[in-house]
């Protein structure tokens, strides 16, 4: 059983041509765990997506998959 990809971090970043080693620096968070925010593997608060969102200038459903 595949795992449904919850959140669309890895796309919204390349969508804004930015790296997750920026992200991790704007957030103050260690790249290791944008990375597993990205594959999925875990889910960021959702304080944490707030403020993804506002940094990345998107709104915070874009950060969703349907």
């Amino acid at each position: 059983m595949s795992k449904k990809a919850i959140n669309r971090l890895k796309v919204v970043l390349a969508e804004k041509n930015v790296s997750s080693k920026w992200l991790a620096e704007k957030l103050g968070k260690n790249e290791a765990t944008i990375s597993r925010w990205c594959t999925n593997e875990v889910q960021p608060p959702i304080k944490t997506f707030v403020k993804i969102a506002d940094s990345l200038d998107v709104k915070l459903t874009n950060l969703f998959n349907d």
